[in-house]
């Protein structure tokens, strides 16, 4: 069996490993790291939770520490792209827990945060870079950054990446880096028509696949209940009480949908946070650091999480609703059974998300094991707390002033928050669209 002193890794590197109790590399990483230490490009598909940011990590850190170049003043040595701020943050932790014994700086750039401290940290330069696109280019505008030394270029979960949410800027930024480079790309699914645009982004790649493009991990037993949509609320209250769950993830398709949620489990008396693209940066992490340390059990998320978190022990994955891009399923339920261990998926279906599951289902080659309702469900539901409805802002403030709530705001509108709209939703048996509720700018296995 191939080990990690094997495959011609530096001894820093090695110490750092046998420090976090890895020895043995997983087949993405056992596949990817020789090649990569020749300095080639590679394409690399792996399911997720199966060490694929140590693939890249673990032959980049050295390969800067070999080369000898000192970090340019504004500018990175080696630039990796992340889909969510959540995942940056957890690609730049391991690129410092590998590189621990190495004099190489790690950075991170997403939105959120305030730019003038990034601006700030640009300015020295760094060695690794690892960015959302959106504030990627922020920077890039305002001439606090440039990527013309850029030895590395890294594009993880390049699927998502290189869907049309992306190109664009993708491609702006690929005419930024330098030609001669080393790029790699890196996801757990990757459909035929994005595969070909990558391959206009690295040279001679070498190609590593590990396992048949969007397969689901095989230690996640999968579940179905057929549910009207009206119901679904009761049916995981009920659900979470009844289940032996050590962590859960809850996805929802919308928003404004994983906050009714959350209101209606902490009505239930069920500790739970929720995380998407309307929470502030403070607040999303503050919910996630939660999660982790096991302060609440249940984590409400929009798919912004479905590739952006990575934390132990999380037992249950539920579908709240189905994904209207059946690749997303893969990666929701690829939270669960990580670095060996196993897991269980369950999806609520409605009568409108039959054709989603038929794509799902078709997709991952894995049929859903139909689970009933729980027996007396109707008389349980019934028994349910109902959450107490926040009043609208406007007629907290008239209430506040005069004793009053009837007043209607000064512009007509009711008060309260406003829905965002979406765009680029997938009708069932659509093709090639993109999930508009992941923004521009937002792991693990062995050792990921």
């Amino acid at each position: 069996m191939t080990k990690f002193s094997d495959l011609g890794l530096s001894e820093p590197i090695l110490h750092a490993l046998t420090n976090k109790g890895y020895d043995t590399p997983t087949p993405i990483q056992a596949q990817a790291i020789p090649p990569l230490l020749q300095g080639r490009d590679l394409c690399g598909i792996a399911q997720t939770g199966t060490g694929k940011t140590a693939a890249f990590a673990l032959p980049s850190l050295m390969r800067l520490t070999d080369s000898g170049r000192n970090r340019p003043p504004g500018g990175c040595r080696m630039l990796v792209l992340s889909p969510t701020r959540e995942l940056a943050s957890q690609i730049a932790e391991s690129f410092r827990d590998y590189g621990r014994q190495l004099k190489l700086t790690v950075a991170t750039v997403f939105g959120g945060v305030p730019i003038g401290r990034q601006i700030k940290q640009m300015q020295q330069g760094v060695d690794i870079l690892v960015a959302t696109p959106g504030r990627l280019l922020d920077l890039i505008d305002q001439r606090a950054l440039r990527l013309a030394n850029v030895e590395i270029f890294v594009l993880d979960e390049a699927d998502q990446m290189l869907d049309l949410g992306f190109i664009h800027a993708l491609k702006r930024i690929d005419k930024l880096l330098p030609a001669k480079r080393q790029s790699l790309f890196f996801s757990a699914t990757m459909p035929k028509t994005i595969a070909e645009l990558g391959d206009r982004f690295l040279t001679d790649p070498v190609k590593v696949s590990v396992v048949p493009p969007s397969t689901t991990a095989e230690r996640v037993d999968q579940f179905v209940t057929f549910v009207n949509q009206a119901e679904k609320q009761a049916l995981l209250t009920l659900t979470l009480q009844a289940e032996p769950i050590d962590r859960a993830l809850v996805f929802t398709r919308t928003k404004h949908g994983a906050d009714r949620v959350v209101k209606n489990l902490q009505a239930a008396g069920i500790g739970c946070a929720a995380i998407h693209g309307n929470k502030s940066q403070p607040q999303r992490t503050t919910a996630l650091q939660a999660f982790r340390s096991g302060e609440i059990k249940i984590l409400v998320a929009t798919d912004i999480a479905a590739r952006g978190i990575d934390v132990s022990g999380v037992s249950h994955v539920f579908n709240y609703e189905l994904p209207n891009v059946p690749e997303q399923y893969v990666h929701r339920i690829g939270r669960t059974a990580r670095a060996g261990a196993t897991g269980k998926a369950i999806s609520f279906v409605d009568g409108e998300e039959k054709q989603w599951l038929k794509q799902i289902e078709r997709l991952t080659r894995v049929a859903l094991t139909p689970m009933p309702l729980p027996e007396g469900f109707d008389i349980a539901k019934a028994r349910l707390p109902k959450p107490v409805l926040a009043k609208p802002t406007a007629q907290r403030r008239h209430e506040d002033s005069r004793g009053r709530g009837d007043q209607p705001r000064r512009d007509g509108a009711p008060g309260g928050d406003r829905p965002k709209r979406a765009f680029g939703r997938r009708k069932p048996g659509g093709v090639g669209a993109h999930k508009g509720a992941v923004r521009k700018t937002g792991g693990s296995g062995a050792a990921r």
